[in-house]
């Protein structure tokens, strides 16, 4: 009678253990299972607004930062190209206005930037046709892209579309829209963070 009572008992603590065994190990699967779901540090930080130090761009240069995988064009316009923009014959862009270009409702006029900060072009520096990293030309009357029309710009080599110093695309090229302006702000005079809107409205 005893040998039944102990081989019981043997049999309740074997059985309480090997579920104990198997409960642990069910969470063990699931806590990585879990944490497949969450985005991994490099995914986070793909998508994490990107401060950029514009103190040492030189007028008429770009600066190329990465944000969202995107490369993201910075450039500095004189006072020269500022004013050459609004030059440009209506005629030779498709949306003078951006009234379709996919840019914030804080960015405005022809020079497509924040009122009081038009010296700084930001855009996203992929054609809006097939995705091409358009070439900076800012080379004014260059023969091969239009002569005395081109006023300075950005040309898509892959298939041969056009854009001026703001961005907008050419009427009769492949783009079917103006380059994408990304959210941004100013932290600072110097300090520029891409992928955080503005506050201005």
């Amino acid at each position: 009678m005893n040998g039944e009572v102990v081989n019981e008992s043997r049999r309740k603590f074997l059985l309480g253990a090997t579920s104990v065994v198997g409960g642990a190990g069910v969470v063990g699967a699931a806590v990585p299972f879990v944490a497949s779901w969450q985005p991994s540090a490099k995914a986070k930080a793909a998508g994490a607004p990107v401060k950029v130090n514009i103190s040492k761009l030189e007028q008429g240069a770009r600066l190329v930062v990465e944000w969202r995988g995107k490369p993201v064009y910075i450039v500095r316009r004189t006072s020269e190209t500022l004013s050459s923009i609004d030059d440009i014959s209506d005629d030779i862009l498709r949306d003078v206005d951006s009234t379709s270009a996919k840019q914030p409702a804080y960015v405005n006029g022809s020079a497509r930037t924040i009122a009081g900060k038009e010296e700084f072009l930001i855009l996203v520096g992929l054609c809006t046709h097939l995705g091409c990293a358009p070439i900076y030309r800012p080379d004014v009357g260059a023969s091969d892209l239009g002569g005395d029309s081109w006023m300075g710009g950005f040309f898509c080599p892959c298939h041969g579309s056009k854009f001026d110093l703001s961005g907008r695309v050419f009427a009769g090229v492949p783009a079917p829209s103006n380059l994408e302006i990304p959210p941004h702000n100013y932290e600072s005079d110097d300090v520029i963070v891409i992928g955080i809107d503005s506050e201005i409205s």
